[in-house]
């Protein structure tokens, strides 16, 4: 009896954790092919596919805090160089976090917690949203999920009070912290800011009362990972103008995370999720792994960028992991009140459909999220613009020079066409984007030209921006002293004009908008 007992159990367990996964996986599969990548995706892809060295010369100049996550990609686009397969490894970080976060309720409460909480990450629009984007931040999460497990694992075999108890704490629990510690140092690896896992994790030693021992083999595993991160951070700090652009973090923005952590915009399910997410708070050893998980990362964050910004909520998607778990334990501690057996199946089966429905009344914010309308650009669109309109031969600029990014993604759109101020490409400079010839070089290859494209971002034409770089300057002084706008197209933010030289005794005129080609 006893053995079949266990077998139930497992099987039951098994079935907590694998029922989560299979939903996440359906949910980051569905609608992946959007027809086009934008700008973030257009770096890993165009970056990825570069020869290792490459990659490795391009990290000492940028993105060095991509480049586990840029050199594991080259492997990966190594099977087919397309959009579904860049994003893949994303929809399998999801599935791996859902799985992770159902383990973690399983370990640290009862079966139905995990399967709760695995189905509420599955189900919500952030993680969804992330497991569709080439890039690492849905990784990162399934590495902070099986650190935290891995954690939770740690003080089990620490805090065995059985016959082999001795044996787990000099055995197993050694193993355990050198796998912890290995797994935050590669989750650190592709992307630093996950190392506030590390705070929340401390947070929870400290409410759980950990003994000394324990305090010290976290510290021997805590530490050898930052050291592993050390000259990552050392690099990327010299690379901190890619992020200049963040703006320093509000309340506002501390409550649009917390909307996206209980699941979507306010409304009755978002007011219910915080109220279960409070009861959450009550339920002991769940609750002092899931609240550090959820509040510590985003907080520590927040504070620190408002001396320098670094807050996107990209950076601490990782931190989602708590919400669920508390809104599952929550539930739990609703269904105990109302005077639920722990094992009941009934309880258990009831919190599937009310996460159907949950799932359905978020169903349009993930309509939405699977739309390219919803990403800041289409690079495909602007290629294709291209296609339609420039020829091969003709003169191009563009206005910044990292406007270059469609053409690497999208490549078919500009075949032929002259770039005028490219000196060496990306691969060749060891740069995103290429390197550019200078001022004076330009200014000649310019003086030969009475007709040219111009590829500009919506902030160079319409603005006061003035740029640093002698290069760019010279572009748009040039462009507006030298030529006049003649025709006008836009796609997705990304502005096409053609120009031709204007005449000794001419006026600048408006540029005509028109949706019929450009005149050849």
């Amino acid at each position: 009896m006893v053995c079949g007992r266990s077998q139930k159990t497992s099987r039951t367990e098994v079935l907590a954790v694998a029922v989560p996964a299979a939903v996440m996986s359906a949910v980051g599969l569905w609608g992946l092919d959007r027809g086009g990548i934008w700008r973030d995706e257009a770096v890993t892809f165009q970056v990825a596919r570069r020869t290792v060295p490459q990659i490795w010369r391009l990290l000492h100049g940028v993105d060095a805090v991509h480049g586990l996550y840029y050199l594991f990609m080259h492997v990966v686009l190594t099977v087919h160089p397309g959009e579904v397969v860049l994003r893949l490894p994303s929809v399998c970080g999801a599935a791996a976090t859902a799985a992770l976060v159902a383990a973690l309720g399983v370990r640290l409460a009862r079966p139905r917690v995990g399967l709760w909480a695995g189905l509420l990450y599955a189900v919500t629009p952030l993680a969804g949203h992330y497991a569709q984007e080439g890039r690492s931040y849905a990784l990162v999460a399934a590495g902070a999920a099986g650190a935290t497990l891995l954690l939770a694992r740690a003080l089990d075999e620490r805090t065995d009070t059985g016959p082999s108890a001795r044996t787990a704490t000099a055995g197993p629990s050694g193993r355990t912290w050198w796998a912890y510690g290995s797994v935050v140092a590669v989750t650190c690896l592709l992307h630093e800011l996950a190392v506030f896992v590390l705070c929340a994790h401390a947070l929870t030693l400290a409410l759980l009362r950990a003994p000394r021992q324990v305090w010290a083999a976290w510290a021997r595993a805590a530490g050898a990972a930052v050291l592993v991160l050390l000259p990552l951070a050392l690099v990327s700090r010299g690379q901190s103008q890619q992020v200049a652009w963040l703006p320093v973090p509000d309340w506002e923005s501390a409550e649009r995370l917390l909307r996206n952590f209980a699941a979507g915009p306010r409304g009755a399910v978002f007011w219910g999720c915080l109220a279960l997410m409070a009861m959450g708070l009550t339920a002991g050893r769940t609750a002092a792994f899931a609240a550090p998980l959820m509040i510590v990362p985003p907080a520590f964050l927040m504070l620190l960028s408002q001396v320098k910004p670094l807050y996107h909520d990209r950076y601490v998607l990782y931190a989602l992991a708590g919400a669920p778990l508390l809104i599952a334990a929550g539930a739990d501690r609703l269904a105990g009140l109302a005077g639920s057996r722990p094992r009941s199946w009934a309880v258990t089966a009831a919190g599937v459909p009310a996460v159907a429905l949950v799932f359905l009344h978020l169903l349009p914010l993930h309509r939405e999220y699977r739309t390219l309308a919803h990403r800041p650009d289409d690079l495909a669109a602007v290629s294709a613009l291209a296609g339609r309109e420039v020829r091969p031969g003709d003169p191009v600029l563009f206005l910044p020079s990292l406007g270059r990014r469609t053409a690497l993604a999208y490549p078919n759109g500009f075949r032929g066409v002259r770039d005028l101020a490219l000196k060496a490409t990306g691969p060749e400079s060891g740069t995103l984007y290429g390197r550019e010839v200078g001022p004076r070089e330009l200014q000649r290859r310019l003086a030969s030209v009475n007709r040219l494209w111009v590829f500009a971002e919506p902030y160079v034409l319409r603005s006061r921006w003035f740029p640093g770089e002698p290069t760019e300057r010279l572009k748009l002084v040039e462009v507006e002293e030298r030529f006049v706008p003649r025709w006008e197209g836009e796609r997705d933010g990304v502005t096409l004009r053609l120009y031709v030289r204007r005449p000794a005794t001419a006026s600048l005129a408006p540029p005509a908008r028109s949706p019929r080609p450009a005149p050849r």
